[in-house]
């Protein structure tokens, strides 16, 4: 069977619209539902639903998915392993948020490159969903993210769990005006956590998906955000900033999420590394 038939079937049960899986495809609608018909003529059964509100699984559908999942998972692990390096054992496919290479993993690297020389490396930037969704599909076998979703055959684990602090820049504090305060897009968790302690308060106008983009921010402008104090250090170090004292601090939970029938040769030697990070 050709595998962009399974990709294409994921897509639409993910998103639950061919619109939307072709979007994300890059190949046209009438596309999608080629792939799909083939896929069902094969089979011998309908995969979805299809009505004005998308395309929904049917229960041949639902008993197909994670044969699906498999099969991409399977495709793509074979894929890597034909182009293993010369000298290494095993191919570790790894994705993160911008912010947390910035942070945290650009010193994993290197660990990884003393510590587990035999494993070659593959680094990926992308978003939580396209994140879950390489997974899911077997191109990536481990992220590192600021919110955790839950899918079929993901394993979740908490890695750390950090405080935020209020750091004020250029003198501006708590009292300072509400056009000072730079929301910070820390993932999920941190956007339920803000909305519970700001219910009645309108949402602030400079919104920013990026830690290091934030602190850039207030470093020339000024004003208030919030950011795990070890990133904030350095300006709290050089006298610029300081941290405002709040009643109910944030927290920053950062996950690893893998396949759970991941090879635990090669992720046990990863995970050493980002405890060691994140323990340092």
């Amino acid at each position: 069977m050709d595998i962009d038939l399974a990709r294409t079937f994921l897509e639409v049960a993910q998103s639950g619209s061919f619109v939307a899986a072709a979007e994300r495809l890059h190949v046209t609608q009438s596309t999608v539902s080629t792939r799909i018909r083939q896929l069902e003529e094969l089979l011998g059964g309908r995969l979805f639903v299809r009505n004005k509100a998308g395309a929904s699984l049917t229960p041949a559908g639902a008993q197909f998915q994670r044969h699906a999942v498999a099969m991409v998972r399977i495709w793509e692990q074979a894929r890597q392993e034909a182009a293993l390096p010369p000298g290494h054992r095993a191919m570790l496919r790894i994705g993160s948020e911008a912010g947390l290479w910035n942070r945290l993993l650009h010193r994993w690297i290197p660990w990884m490159r003393r510590n587990a020389r035999d494993i070659a490396l593959r680094c990926e930037v992308g978003l939580p969903d396209g994140l879950a969704n390489a997974l899911r599909e077997g191109v990536l076998d481990l992220a590192v993210c600021y919110s955790a979703r839950s899918l079929p055959g993901l394993r979740v684990r908490l890695l750390c769990e950090e405080e935020l602090v209020l750091l004020s820049v250029e003198g501006r504090d708590s009292g300072a005006a509400d056009d000072d305060y730079v929301l910070i897009d820390w993932g999920e968790d941190f956007r339920r956590q803000y909305r519970l302690h700001n219910v009645d308060a309108p949402m602030p106008p400079l919104s920013i998906s990026m830690g290091t983009l934030g602190l850039d921010y207030l470093t020339q402008c000024g004003g208030t955000g919030h950011f795990p104090k070890a990133l904030a250090q350095p300006l709290l170090d050089a006298g610029i900033a300081r941290v405002v004292s709040e009643e109910r601090p944030y927290s920053l939970p950062i996950y690893a999420i893998h396949p759970a029938d991941a090879d635990a040769s090669v992720l046990e030697p990863a995970f050493a590394g980002l405890r060691a990070i994140v323990g340092g």
